[in-house]
């Protein structure tokens, strides 16, 4: 009788025609993988007296003894045993396919696993520092005595630029991401210096961009003639001052002479000598404190006493800037902050409703510093709808070999100059060019 064939599904038989739910990747039957519905020719025939049954008139003696079995084995000829091919070995040229294929398979995982030693540069992101960025406005303003011109909403836009950077790109999305004629590539070393870590890159240009915020406020403020403050910056180990001054104390009188900039204190320790007593009158986090320091002596700022610390000098309001904006690292948006915290607190639209961006590092002494990928932001300025562009001087040369149609280069080097350019440009002028 012939065997139910069977459907192999993942490892468990399945008879067809038995109730139960078919396995999404259950062969049909008839496939390879069906068992075969006949018996095996090998299969030993029945070897009873009926099947020599005959009719009655030429049955034999029944009383004959049946011959022995190895007779009628021999009368039946030799049972000829089934026939195994010998296995065949690969040919050579099948060999070298199968090992170049797991080469190739190797490679392949490589490609697309192991990162390459370069990070690819691309367009980022831009921010009109004059209005909202992030769902949020840019630059706010708390406190007290905070200019009505604050409360204003500018027309046009001041913006900000950034790049994109992208680090541990694998072999194969790296081809793509070249093909697509969107990014350049850098060594990772540029970017990502050996002995530092991603996170420890991370930090520092986090820092960077707070650090930029800060020189931002100072000449901002310094520009729109807010009074200075002299304050603590360094104290060297050991000097009068240590353990006496600290970092960030600003500096208000020596001996009650009043301190109002740098040019009044140096004028004040002109008048003393090493080993004098002064009384140094500092504010430590808005508390007043006068503490006793015994001056020391310097070859290199002549007879006078020496305090022992670094002095640095900025403008104070009475009000506290906020700059708002996360997940962006580096110094390359001081120019365009000062210049937004300039227009919020200047009655007006310093830019006429035009659409400028900008790009630059801020010094505390108003130069524009140059900066980096700075095609791949003159694209951002362009897409986002930008007519002008401010571009460090030192950036100029660079800036020319990609210029995107409808985008007007301004060449700046100093944060008069680009007050000037953004004033001319909204009076319908032509600012400098690259």
């Amino acid at each position: 009788m012939a065997r139910p064939a069977e459907v192999r599904t993942g490892g468990a038989s399945r008879t067809p025609g038995t109730t139960g739910t078919t396995l999404p990747h259950d062969r049909p039957v008839g496939s390879a993988d069906v068992a075969d519905a006949h018996d095996s020719p090998l299969d030993p025939q029945p070897d009873t007296a009926e099947q020599y049954a005959e009719p009655d008139a030429a049955r034999p003696d029944d009383t004959a003894e049946p011959a022995p079995r190895a007779e009628q084995d021999a009368a039946a000829g030799p049972e000829e045993a089934p026939r195994v091919s010998p296995r065949r070995r690969p040919s050579r040229r099948a060999r070298t396919l199968m090992v170049g294929g797991g080469i190739g398979a190797i490679l392949l995982v490589l490609a697309s696993a192991v990162p390459i030693p370069f990070v690819a540069l691309g367009t980022g992101s831009t921010y009109n520092t004059i209005a909202s960025g992030q769902g949020r406005e840019v630059i706010t303003f708390t406190g007290k005595d905070i200019p009505a011109a604050a409360s204003e909403q500018p027309s046009g836009h001041l913006n900000m630029l950034t790049i994109r950077i992208v680090d541990q790109i694998p072999l194969i999305e790296a081809a793509t991401m070249w093909a697509s004629g969107r990014f350049q590539f850098a060594p990772r070393d540029e970017y990502y210096p050996p002995g530092k870590s991603a996170e420890q890159v991370t930090e520092e240009n986090v820092q960077m961009f707070r650090d930029s915020q800060s020189t931002a406020e100072i000449e901002a403020l310094r520009y729109l003639g807010y009074p200075n403050i002299v304050y603590v910056g360094s104290i060297e180990k050991g000097s009068p001052s240590w353990n006496l001054l600290k970092p960030q104390d600003r500096i208000t009188a020596v001996d009650g002479h009043p301190v109002t900039d740098y040019a009044s204190l140096k004028s004040i320790m002109a008048t003393t000598h090493p080993r004098q007593k002064v009384a140094v009158t500092v504010d430590r986090d808005g508390s007043p404190m006068t503490i006793s320091v015994a001056l020391g002596a310097n070859s290199s700022v002549g007879p006078q006493g020496f305090l022992g610390v670094g002095v640095a000098e900025r403008p104070v309001a009475p009000f506290t800037i906020h700059i708002s904006l996360e997940d962006i690292g580096g110094p390359s948006a001081g120019l365009m902050f000062t210049l937004g915290i300039i227009d919020r607190l200047t009655d007006g639209d310093l830019t006429g409703g035009k659409f400028i961006a900008g790009t630059g590092t801020i010094e505390l002494d108003g130069t524009v510093g140059a900066i980096g990928g700075i095609t791949f932001k003159e694209a951002t300025a362009r897409a986002a709808g930008a007519q002008y562009m401010l571009v460090p001087a030192d950036n100029c040369a660079e800036a020319l070999t990609a210029v995107p149609d409808g985008l007007t280069l301004v060449k700046v080097s100093t944060l008069d100059d680009a007050l000037a350019a953004v004033k001319t440009i909204a009076r319908g002028g032509t600012p400098p060019g690259c």
